[in-house]
């Protein structure tokens, strides 16, 4: 799977916690402070991730989130837009309303104005039938062997997947995951990350032995040494990484400070064989959102104009 050497994020201008998306993402917390407080503390978390990923040569595209209407998710836009090594610019359905707001004109503008645009797909119209399929929150995607995972939840709907793959000619591995409490694991990218040459991979969430079996033997017959994480190192947002390229070409796997702290010694030096571990802090956006820093990051295949 192609890494990607550009990568975009959204800047919060109203991050907080969501009620709506509370419903099935057990990973959100409460915040004990104001929602002033909470906005500016993700602000840091944020620009801290933003620097730390240019210190490294990765090549960042930071673009304002709108202040109205208040967008509490907007630093999360992996769950609305992904692009494609062949050009194309996809948008997705949403679970909560209040996070259709988060699709703008303008960003998908300053893309066709910077990047080859050849196509637009637009997948929200499931949205007024109640389906959804939250970008590459819900599916995993190798671009390299064509093949998308997703655990099917609320949010990844099995009926828009098997459109969506065929439309694009990708094979769907569909399977069910669960959390320490025996809810379904909302996003595939919580319990899953694909690097060029190995699988961060929660065994234990993909309870049907079957549908295990079945994920491991194609990660591993397409070339990915798989790292298997706990359901305890789940929770700590250690499956939500993302690899990407620098300017120089080399591999830098993005985490969460708390993801790496979860990690054991042999698991650091595993994934250090594939990549320069990126470790960043960001407590806030993780408790109050739900989210991690791959969450935070959509990669821009596209070609530069």
């Amino acid at each position: 799977m192609p890494s990607a050497s550009t990568i975009l994020m959204i800047r919060p201008a109203a991050f907080g916690y969501n009620d709506e998306t509370a419903a099935n993402n057990f990973f959100q917390q409460h915040p004990a402070m104001s929602r002033e407080a909470v906005q500016l503390q993700a602000l840091v978390e944020f620009d801290q991730v933003v620097n730390l990923l240019r210190s490294e040569e990765v090549e960042v595209l930071v673009m304002e989130d709108s202040k109205e209407p208040p967008k509490p998710d907007a630093v999360f836009p992996n769950n609305w837009i992904s692009t494609s090594p062949d050009g194309k610019i996809i948008l997705y359905p949403m679970y909560a309303a209040n996070r259709r707001t988060e699709k703008r004109d303008e960003i998908l503008q300053q893309l066709a104005r910077d990047f080859v645009v050849t196509d637009v797909q637009d997948w929200t119209e499931f949205e007024a039938e109640g389906r959804f399929l939250e970008g590459t929150g819900s599916m995993v995607i190798d671009h390299d062997h064509e093949m998308i995972y997703a655990a099917i939840s609320e949010r990844t709907n099995l009926s828009v997947l098997e459109k969506f793959s065929s439309a694009n000619g990708f094979q769907a591995i569909v399977f069910l995951a669960t959390d320490l409490n025996g809810h379904p694991v909302y996003h595939t990218n919580v319990l899953m990350g694909l690097g060029e040459k190995f699988a961060v991979l929660c065994e234990e969430a993909i309870e049907e032995e079957w549908e295990l079996i079945a994920v491991k033997q194609l990660l591993e017959s397409t070339g990915h040494t798989i790292v298997p994480i706990t359901r305890e190192q789940m929770l700590c947002f250690a499956g939500n990484m993302l690899e990407v390229k620098n300017r120089r070409g080399e591999s830098i796997l993005v985490m969460s400070q708390a993801a790496f702290d979860s990690l054991r010694d042999d698991q650091i030096q595993e994934l250090g064989n594939y990549a320069k571990l990126l470790p960043v802090a960001v407590p806030t956006i993780e408790q109050v959102g739900g989210g991690s820093v791959r969450c935070m990051m959509v990669e821009i295949f596209l070609k530069k104009k």
